[in-house]
């Protein structure tokens, strides 16, 4: 029910279903050279990184500093998985990563 909004905006054109989750602004500032290339795709509601960090509540909760956790650990690992998909972008890869997330979605209790 929480992704409501965003499918919304797959359907305006805004999003699409598979590609880099949007991030808070204050992290976009911090992205380098290379990490900028994530805002040259439609956002999306699912990701490499979605699946890898379905977790990140846990992760981050779990963390002495969440915040400094996020910008040292966390982000970094996501910007380069979000890389990855930009570097391997078509049908096939959405499908697999669509795929992944329902069978993410229906194991997670």
């Amino acid at each position: 029910m929480d992704e409501l909004p965003q499918l919304l905006n797959v359907f305006i054109g805004n999003m699409s279903f598979v590609g880099p989750r949007p991030e808070v602004r204050k992290y976009v500032a911090m992205y380098n050279l290379d990490q900028k290339k994530v805002l040259t795709v439609k956002p999306g509601i699912t990701d490499y990184a979605s699946i890898e960090y379905a977790n990140e509540n846990e992760i981050l909760g779990n963390a002495a500093d969440p915040e400094k956790e996020y910008i040292t650990v966390i982000m970094p690992a996501k910007l380069k998985l979000n890389l990855k998909y930009i570097d391997e972008k078509s049908f096939v890869t959405d499908l697999k990563i669509l795929t992944a997330t329902l069978v993410k979605i229906a194991t997670s209790g």
